[in-house]
């Protein structure tokens, strides 16, 4: 299994993602903000492809067996330079990791929040978690692959133009058509309309 963080946005004390399994939307992410220079606990992963296996020691492990009947590890990314002990965990704001990754099912752009903010992260974890898990339970490789949103070098505009279709076209289109039934309907009815 693949999965693939895309990093969307980047804050002054957080970064938002996006997590894909196999190519497929999953969840939200929220991670601590990038740095150059790694400061503990307070430092998104550098990007790069990394090995994720099951945890089934310490606090965390602990914890969310006793919580989720499901659980059978924590989901840990391990080779990660200068990083240990880096996880999928529950969480809402940057103040709720030291370098690991938070999911949820939705996200708060970090012009509003310099922490960030995900939403119904518990869901989102219920949701994400088994579906590693049993990749991982059925001795199958799970590899995290960790990168950034590509930006195109052109400016995005919601204005029409001759590659874009706005609401009157689809409308005039639809009424077209809709016109070019009623005729075919009366035809077939022996009813000839000029």
């Amino acid at each position: 299994m693949i999965i693939d963080l895309i990093r969307t946005q980047f804050g002054s004390d957080a970064t938002n993602g996006m997590l894909f399994l196999d190519g497929v939307f999953e969840c939200f992410s929220l991670e601590d903000e990038y740095r150059e220079q790694k400061i503990r606990g307070e430092t998104c992963i550098p990007e790069g492809s990394y090995e994720v296996v099951l945890r089934k020691e310490g606090g965390f492990h602990q914890r969310y067996s006793s919580r989720y009947s499901f659980h059978k590890g924590m989901l840990w990314v391990k080779s990660v330079p200068n990083f240990e002990w880096i996880l999928f965990h529950l969480g809402n704001t940057d103040e709720n990791t030291a370098g690991c990754i938070l999911v949820g099912d939705t996200q708060q752009d970090l012009d509003v929040s310099k922490d960030g903010f995900i939403g119904s992260s518990g869901n989102a974890y219920k949701k994400f978690y088994p579906k590693v898990a049993e990749v991982l339970e059925n001795g199958q490789e799970v590899t995290l692959n960790v990168s950034k949103i590509k930006i195109v070098d052109q400016a995005i505009s919601n204005k029409s133009g001759s590659e874009y279709i706005n609401s009157s076209q689809v409308f005039d289109k639809l009424s077209e058509i809709n016109g070019q039934l009623k005729i075919l309907t009366a035809k077939m009815d022996g009813n000839i309309i000029k």
